[in-house]
């Protein structure tokens, strides 16, 4: 059991860190299925390399998948102004409406289409690699030091939107570049995760974590141990049930935010 549970374990342990960082910034600026349009666009752009017959582990059907999301990353920049009659959700939910209509298109024309389908909804962690991981890590390792680097802008963007417009930040731009990094990632991450887990893990431990805590670090703390518990738990889960792994962590999530929410409840009807 463990020579086949050992590269999902360390995809859950370096992986999360990353994501439950980018999930706060994206519930702190009220688009919620930012992340799941962005994945099914990066899942749209794997759709064309499928019908193309390219190695979905290859340079070119990452850079098709990577076009498209950073698409996605534009037309989100665009519509995000400070003042408009159209809510960013209605854009993200059409977004996100088309791009899964259009890869359902695509793949009815590719003998392996339903396969594909159900691998870009929930993925399959557990036949992770370890090229797969450290590929990932690296790209992420690359995103969070630009995101270190540029945090004051990106923090002040992301959380005192406000401000960012009085001190004269190029905000549209900031968002561009928010979401094109944001795009790498999930790019990177749909493939082995699917779409469904990607979205878990922006949002799930992000917001386990604004129940529990007000500072951004206690934030991230409760976020990373939230992520580590419920990716490990639920390959375990699916390992011993013979079960989908994408959707047993998923589950698995689900059930900690009923938890932890619960306990948050809790802990505010008795300080009241």
């Amino acid at each position: 059991m463990w020579e086949v549970m050992f590269w999902p374990v360390v995809a859950c342990v370096l992986l999360p860190w990353l994501l439950v960082y980018l999930g706060l910034h994206v519930v702190q600026r009220g688009i919620i299925f930012i992340d799941i349009a962005m994945a099914q666009m990066a899942s749209l752009g794997i759709c064309v390399a499928v019908l193309l017959h390219l190695n979905l582990e290859s340079w070119p059907a990452f850079l098709i998948a990577l076009g498209f999301t950073l698409l996605g990353a534009a037309i989100f920049s665009v519509t995000g102004k400070r003042t408009s009659q159209i809510p960013q959700e209605a854009v993200i939910g059409i977004s996100y409406v088309v791009a899964a209509a259009a890869a359902v298109l695509l793949l009815s024309r590719a003998a392996e289409g339903d396969e594909e389908i159900k691998n870009m909804l929930i993925g399959n962690i557990l036949l992770v690699s370890p090229i797969d991981v450290w590929k990932c890590f690296g790209l992420f390792l690359f995103v969070g030091v630009v995101h270190f680097v540029l945090r004051r802008s990106f923090l002040l963007v992301s959380f005192e939107r406000d401000a960012a417009y009085e001190r004269g930040l190029r905000v549209r731009w900031w968002d561009f570049l928010f979401y094109a990094l944001f795009g790498l990632v999930v790019t990177s991450f749909v493939r082995i995760a699917g779409v469904l887990l990607v979205f878990s893990y922006l949002i799930v431990p992000a917001v386990c974590g604004i129940s529990l805590a007000r500072s951004l670090g206690k934030r991230l703390l409760i976020g990373w141990f939230v992520a580590l518990a419920g990716g490990v738990a639920g390959l375990f889960l699916s390992f011993q049930g013979d079960l989908p792994s994408g959707a047993a962590i998923v589950c698995t999530f689900g059930l900690l935010l009923i938890l932890i929410g619960s306990a948050s409840l809790l802990l505010r009807r008795r300080s009241g």
